[in-house]
């Protein structure tokens, strides 16, 4: 049970608690002030040591910030016994407050344990069935920074029936303005199994709308961290988002966990070898962003490669050695068999000829050393031979040649692309360099492969990849190429794919990511969007996903719901000003081309609205929000213009149904959908 505000400060348990909050403040401030004063002037050896270590200091001094409207911590655990003693010796139970960071007093004793530490799995995970040595969950209720309820479960109690958390329900309703906030208070046993799973397994999760998968991933980033500081300090950590909007709206939930070295990137700024200025049709796009067109790029790139057809001759001092043209042959294809990347081989090729020379001039009598080799790899002689057998190939002169010379895309598409597909991405105009081309976006995906071909792509420790039903199988291969020798957690909801080319089943997005591995989770269990809403939106799934489980929604308030029947824009004026009179964000969404006018009906009627990542306010907390972009973000309430607008608008019913279904889901407390034209069938 919530347990409210009593006036004794002395007998109050809550007033208590709030004491061990203001003491634990005071050894934050006291743990920062330590690293603030800090002296490095004895301990670096040079400037470049300096530098570091104050950078180490600066993150340091960051991630020990105490942020006044989040709570420090949000559970206490009441052991039974110690963790990790022998129960036999009847050990005495301890207590550990359970916050976002570790925090402890001048004698170093904890007097807040972080999240991720072992010792904090059970605020998670233990339940009556399974009380993991607790006697007592405590979880803390908040307004802003403020303490103020306090709900006690005692699990060992066989004569205590289990009930669902007042506090944990509010705090998944809690109104939401501004960014994405962290789920570390919320967080549900079958997402800890996720967030905790280990380092060298990748992670692939299924989650419909409001089940929380991009929380998941971002809090299992951050457990990773935890858990493996030192390794991913060394490999680095990326999160890909589908959007810039999307990426600014989850900016903060790291930050917010102590966790400010995680790259955040789309796609297309891991790809951005070349300028993208231009579009490709839905027919283009598929073609070029299908998986065959890698080995159309490798058939292109080696057709470079040509059999030596005359012996080398080096010359030194008085000297000639002659290698003849079949022992360079069978260097060449030496090369070719063992797999290894163009530009690596084109690297070790004259160091191959000049080590068949060294060998005719030990059979002659000489002992020449490693600098004779380098000498002889260097030798104009060999350089001319390595320059026509194996040329230096430019990645993005390669594409070019390949989408607008229709000679070589037939030779190296032969088998793989019929003539429909090929004339369908060559350009229609020719193109005077690379600087000039109108590169499409998917363009860039193929010169970022032609770049993998010639030169290994770095790989990272972990990557989080989100909204991933989107990506084609291209654009899969170059997020895979950044961990090869890492793992990756992918998010997605096939019923969510929106593109021509949409994830049509996890395990072939695995395989084109090179994870096939990788565990499949689902997750079914809806926190965010309210019964009503996502009871309605599932209507869909017949048509969009039929294999897929709908969410059920775990929220005891059904949320608000209502379709209305509008004559026009000041309808849709007239409910987003009704929401706007209740406490939180609200977003509305509508067909992009239907955004004009929507706009200019909003400032008419006085209602300052917002981009999508623009930062919401108080005072401003409407967002104008392109169907296009709605994927990932979330809103207290949405008002939902003209569904069929929306469906309208998508090259094909089935995609514009699904994102029908995406800005169906974007509603936290309440959902308004106002139409003139019929709605979709599926939802009348």
């Amino acid at each position: 049970m919530s347990t409210p505000v009593h006036d004794d400060p002395l007998s109050d348990p809550l007033s208590r608690e709030r004491a061990h909050l203001a003491a634990s403040r005071a050894a934050l401030r006291a743990m920062r002030q330590d690293v603030e004063s800090l002296d490095i002037s004895d301990v670096t050896a040079n400037w470049v040591n300096a530098q570091i270590l104050e950078r180490q200091i600066e993150e340091r001094v960051k991630a020990l910030a105490d942020l006044s409207d989040t709570p420090l911590f949000f559970g206490r655990l009441d052991y039974l016994h110690a963790p990790g003693a022998d129960r036999a010796e009847g050990a005495e139970g301890e207590r550990f407050y359970v916050g976002r960071r570790h925090v402890h007093d001048a004698d170093g004793d904890p007097m807040v344990v972080d999240w991720r530490a072992p010792v904090s799995q059970p605020f998670y995970r233990a339940s009556k069935q399974d009380p993991m040595d607790l006697a007592l969950r405590r979880r803390f209720g908040y307004t802003g920074g403020d303490l103020t309820a306090y709900e006690d479960e005692h699990l060992s109690d066989p004569a205590e029936a289990a009930t669902t958390s007042r506090l944990l329900q509010q705090e998944i309703e809690r109104p939401r303005v501004g960014p994405m906030r962290d789920i570390v208070a919320t967080i549900q046993p079958e997402q800890d199994e996720i967030v905790r799973a280990g380092l060298a397994g990748s992670v692939c999760v299924q989650g419909g709308p409001g089940t929380g998968k991009t929380a998941v991933g971002l809090h299992r980033v951050a457990y990773l961290l935890y858990a493996h500081r030192e390794r991913l300090a060394r490999a680095g950590t990326l999160v890909i988002g589908p959007n810039r909007s999307f990426l600014h709206y989850i900016e903060q939930v790291l930050p917010a966990l102590g966790e400010l070295t995680v790259r955040q990137a789309t796609v297309d700024d891991l790809v951005a070898h070349v300028e993208v200025r231009g579009t490709d049709d839905a027919v283009a796009a598929t073609v070029k962003g299908d998986a065959r067109m890698a080995q159309v790029l490798r058939r292109a790139l080696y057709s470079h490669v040509t059999m030596p057809t005359e012996p080398v001759v080096v010359v030194r001092g008085s000297r000639r050695w002659r290698v003849p043209a079949y022992e360079l042959e069978e260097v060449v294809r030496e090369l070719l068999d063992r797999g290894i990347r163009y530009g690596a081989a084109r690297e070790a090729l004259p160091q191959r000829i000049a080590h068949a020379v060294l060998v005719q001039m030990e059979r002659a009598g000489e002992a020449p050393d490693d600098r004779v080799q380098n000498a002889v790899a260097r030798n104009a002689a060999v350089k001319a031979a390595v320059k026509a057998v194996w040329p230096a190939v430019d990645p993005a002169k390669l594409v070019l040649r390949l989408l607008t010379d229709a000679d070589f895309l037939a030779e190296h598409a032969a088998g793989l692309l019929d003539e429909e597909e090929q004339k369908a991405i060559l350009w229609a105009k020719p193109v005077r360099s690379v600087k000039s081309a109108r590169w499409s976006a998917a363009d860039a995906v193929l010169v970022d492969e032609a770049t993998d071909l010639i030169e290994r792509t770095h790989s990272l420790g972990h990557v989080v990849l989100d909204e991933a039903q989107d990506l084609s199988p291209m654009q899969y291969r170059a997020v895979g190429r950044r961990c090869t020798t890492g793992s990756v957690t992918v998010l997605g909801d096939l019923a969510q794919g929106t593109t021509p080319w949409a994830t049509r089943s996890w395990a072939e997005a695995l395989a084109h990511l090179g994870k096939e591995d990788a565990v499949v989770e689902e997750l079914t269990a809806g926190f965010r969007v309210p019964t009503d809403v996502i009871a309605y939106a599932s209507r869909l799934l017949p048509s969009i996903a039929p294999g897929l489980t709908p969410v059920a929604s775990i929220r005891e308030n059904p949320g608000f719901f209502e379709i209305r029947d509008a004559t026009g824009t000041g309808d849709v004026v007239a409910a987003c000003r009704e929401l706007l009179a209740r406490e939180g964000s609200l977003g509305l969404i509508a067909a992009d081309a239907r955004l004009p006018e929507l706009s200019r009906a909003l400032t008419e009627a006085g209602l300052t609205h917002l981009s999508p990542g623009e930062e919401t306010t108080r005072e401003t907390r409407l967002t104008l929000v392109p169907a296009s972009l709605a994927k990932g973000l979330e809103y207290d309430y949405v008002v939902l213009d003209e569904p069929r607008a929306i469906v309208d608008g998508e090259p094909d019913e089935r995609t514009g149904l699904r994102r029908l279904y995406v800005c169906l889901t974007r509603a936290v407390s309440g959902l308004i959908v106002t139409h003139t034209a019929p709605l979709p069938e599926q939802l009348a």
